[in-house]
């Protein structure tokens, strides 16, 4: 990541690099551009140090100093608040509840059915019904897209950090959308995959899935 000096701080990332999760937390410290250890684990063989901070024992887990926290959203907001510029969240009150409501309609809406798809698991019948909730939804969703610059927002913001590792995915779990009725979507899924952060985010395998 390209990294600012003025911003270095003593901080680790353990974080899968196929996960989602791991990802939205990796956009946001790079387009903060703050210097951090991203450290890649395996989510099933996961060192005993992200035992000894999280007692959830999962990724992505964010050690800075004696501080630890896992959760990717409150991950998120912590970077947001410790390093503001540039803020990723809105300034006023309302707009700020807005952004925390869009992201929780992303956790419950959109990140269930990607989790069944990228895991393989629950059976053909569990796999065939999360790929058309998963698929309508983001096609209904997708006239939202044109109407700011982002993702309702004038401004780029966590929401789009969440957003846009689910839809770097969609093609790797075999979601296809329709042309005519999802080009702001479209639209939207260049510009970001453009932008410089998003590039610096990306693992690998993360490059792989859309090679």
């Amino acid at each position: 990541m390209d990294v600012n000096p003025a911003r270095r701080s003593a901080m680790t990332l353990y974080s899968d690099p196929r996960d989602h999760y791991s990802h939205r937390v990796r956009l946001v410290l790079a387009e903060k551009g703050i210097a951090v250890d991203v450290v890649d684990v395996n989510p099933s063989r996961l060192p005993q140090r992200v035992a000894d901070v999280n007692p959830d024992n999962t990724v992505p887990t964010l050690v800075d100093r004696e501080l630890a926290l896992y959760q990717s959203t409150v991950i998120m907001e912590y970077l947001d608040e410790r390093f503001p510029h540039p803020p990723l969240l809105p300034v006023y009150p309302v707009a700020r509840a807005h952004s925390r409501l869009l992201m929780y309609r992303i956790e419950t809406d959109w990140s269930p059915h990607l989790n069944v798809l990228a895991s393989g698991r629950g059976g053909a019948r569990a796999l065939q019904k999360a790929h058309v909730a998963l698929r309508e939804s983001v096609v209904a969703s997708a006239p939202a897209f044109g109407e700011k610059p982002y993702f309702l927002n004038d401004e780029f913001t966590l929401v789009d950090c969440c957003v846009a590792p689910i839809l770097w995915r969609l093609e790797h779990v075999d979601i296809d959308l329709p042309e005519r009725q999802t080009r702001p979507l479209a639209r939207y899924m260049q510009k970001i995959f453009a932008r410089q952060s998003f590039r610096d985010s990306l693992t690998e395998l993360e490059v792989e899935m859309r090679d």
